[in-house]
């Protein structure tokens, strides 16, 4: 099983990140984009991994309070471009926490440092020159309040992403 903890994205953000990719194929961006159904922040990727349950029980273990996440500007990784969110104190402590619990489980994860981002296009392609600085960044913002445990398939159509659970934040009561 090829496993992820991820927060899924509302429908407001997922708007937001498609009128993004909408600029890109204007300016004639060729590539693999990331399908509504899979817009994410992952915040570990585990990888193959047999024992899904034993995950949830380390997700479980951590306790967090609803958090704003919020868009804000572009980059890339080679042959990944994607949407960036303000760096925010509350999701950094959170992923040191959750990695803490994963670690301390027995359960291999990726260990790069951890940059909180949401893949838009893998892959681009692009026949003229651009201006991307032309790409405007909606001010999108949503209240993350859980964790999602995810499974990643190969389908016909790209990937597949299926929660498997999911872990609430604590509600805040200030």
């Amino acid at each position: 099983m090829r496993l992820f903890v991820a927060i899924e994205l509302s429908e407001e953000m997922k708007k937001g990140l498609l009128d993004v990719q909408g600029q890109f194929r204007r300016l004639g961006v060729q590539g693999n984009y990331t399908r509504p159904e899979n817009l994410h922040l992952t915040l570990a990727f585990i990888g193959e991994y047999p024992e899904p349950d034993k995950v949830l029980e380390a997700m479980a273990s951590l306790s967090f309070y609803p958090m704003e996440l919020r868009l804000r500007g572009l980059g890339s990784f080679g042959e990944l471009w994607w949407a960036g969110l303000e760096e925010r104190g509350d999701l950094s402590r959170l992923v040191s926490q959750l990695r803490r619990a994963l670690a301390q489980a027995g359960i291999p994860f990726d260990k790069k440092k951890f940059l909180p981002h949401i893949t838009l296009v893998r892959k681009p392609e692009y026949r003229r020159a651009s201006d991307f600085s032309s790409i405007k960044i909606p001010e999108t913002s949503m209240e993350a309040e859980r964790l999602s445990l995810m499974l990643s398939t190969r389908g016909k159509a790209g990937m597949i992403y299926t929660g498997l659970g999911c872990v609430e934040a604590k509600p805040n009561l200030g």
